[in-house]
């Protein structure tokens, strides 16, 4: 054993750390929804349902799933939760 003292290990740095990659991200991700968006303008769909055809039908379904499924899963949460001293 040495009588010198460690070096701290340099903690390593994620592509997320820096604020800049995050701006590119969320850029990147309005570009992608803004797509999205124009091309319900230029693509022309074949609907089975009425509903289908209104416009950005397929964005707000998903946003109301995304919800549903944060609501259940908190109320299941409450279901199958266990007990902090289940395995003491």
């Amino acid at each position: 054993m040495s009588d010198q003292p460690e070096t701290p290990r340099r903690e390593r740095r994620h592509l997320f750390d820096d604020g800049r990659n995050v701006r590119y991200l969320l850029w990147g991700l309005y570009v992608a929804c803004g797509i999205a968006v124009a091309a319900d303008f230029v693509v022309e769909r074949h609907v089975d349902h009425p509903w289908e055809a209104v416009f950005g039908f397929y964005a707000i379904y998903g946003f109301i799933a995304c919800v549903v499924l944060v609501l259940v899963a908190t109320q299941l949460r409450k279901v199958l939760m266990r007990r902090d001293d289940y395995y003491e």
